[in-house]
């Protein structure tokens, strides 16, 4: 049976209107998602490349970086999007709830060594930016090691002491700030988390507040950490915010040394990736603080 010579006219005229009409919305959602990755990516550099998640000797991502706590060691888990050993079959929801509320996908929660409560002051827009990123790396397959220590039910105590007692968290913004001191606060307190290593803690890894970004005789690695207040005897209150944002982009102290341990690894994971604008931001923070003196060496 011949077809009506309409019906082919139709769909000569129809049929491009409809593709036509898919074809640039497809283009579109191709294009949003790829600006979404880049701008997690860009998150993910500004938090150090989340050195912590990378064994010196070991994958990038993979985890069981070894992190000594209290009365134990624990391991940094793997991010890579392994769907056995990593975040592979973890939805977007999970990936988030873990890093702002510390959360698993069974509900047990993470270690506070997970800096989750920092994190929960995380712009809405970044954290989706940060786990569409995550979920692009390499899928690496290795296990954590099991968390080392001598106490019974360390993980369920520790973490309901912690969250009843010591936590904290923030009610995150919609969008971060742009520019100025609000800028340079976001970033050192909710992403790149300056003060996760420059505040001391106690014995049990309680940060002493008191002595905020003022540095520690032993760090989360058991390294020395600088004073990072505008203290002028004992901290970077010589410093110009040019000097800062030097180190943060090149590794480079105004004495022309180089800076070494944990913060040369973030440089090289993600700080150097940043722009010269944001580390600015970070530095004009730095110098708005109150100047702290805690001599470290």
């Amino acid at each position: 049976m011949r077809r009506p010579p309409w019906r082919s006219l139709c769909s000569f005229v129809v049929a491009p209107f409809f593709i036509g009409g898919f074809a640039p919305a497809a283009a579109r959602a191709q294009e949003a998602e790829k600006d979404l990755v880049a701008r997690g990516q860009y998150i993910f550099a500004v938090a150090g490349g989340c050195a912590c998640h990378t064994d010196p000797k070991g994958t990038p991502h993979a985890g069981a970086r070894s992190v000594p706590i209290p009365f134990g060691t624990a391991y940094s888990t793997n991010i890579t999007p392994d769907k056995e050993t990593g975040l592979g079959g973890w939805s977007d929801k999970e990936i988030s709830a873990a890093i702002i509320k510390g959360l698993r996908p069974n509900g047990a929660t993470l270690l506070p060594v997970m800096p989750y409560e920092a994190y929960s002051g995380m712009a809405e827009e970044d954290l989706k930016a940060l786990v569409a990123y995550l979920k692009t790396l390499k899928p690496v397959r290795k296990e954590t090691p099991a968390l080392k220590t001598w106490i019974p039910f360390y993980r369920p105590v520790g973490t309901f002491i912690w969250s009843n007692l010591f936590s904290r968290s923030f009610n995150p913004p919609l969008r971060a700030p742009q520019s100025g001191l609000d800028r340079g606060r976001y970033l050192v307190e909710h992403i790149s988390l300056c003060s996760d290593c420059h505040t001391p803690r106690n014995s049990i890894g309680i940060p002493n507040r008191a002595l905020y970004l003022a540095g520690a005789k032993a760090g989360p690695l058991g390294e020395e950490i600088p004073n990072i207040t505008p203290d002028k005897e004992t901290g970077i209150g010589s410093w110009s915010r040019d000097d800062i944002a030097e180190l943060l982009l090149n590794g480079t102290k105004p004495d022309l040394d180089n800076i070494q341990g944990l913060m040369e690894e973030v440089v090289e994971a993600g700080y150097k990736k940043i722009t010269k604008e944001d580390a600015l931001a970070i530095a004009d923070y730095l110098k708005s603080i109150p100047p702290v003196k805690n001599k470290i060496k």
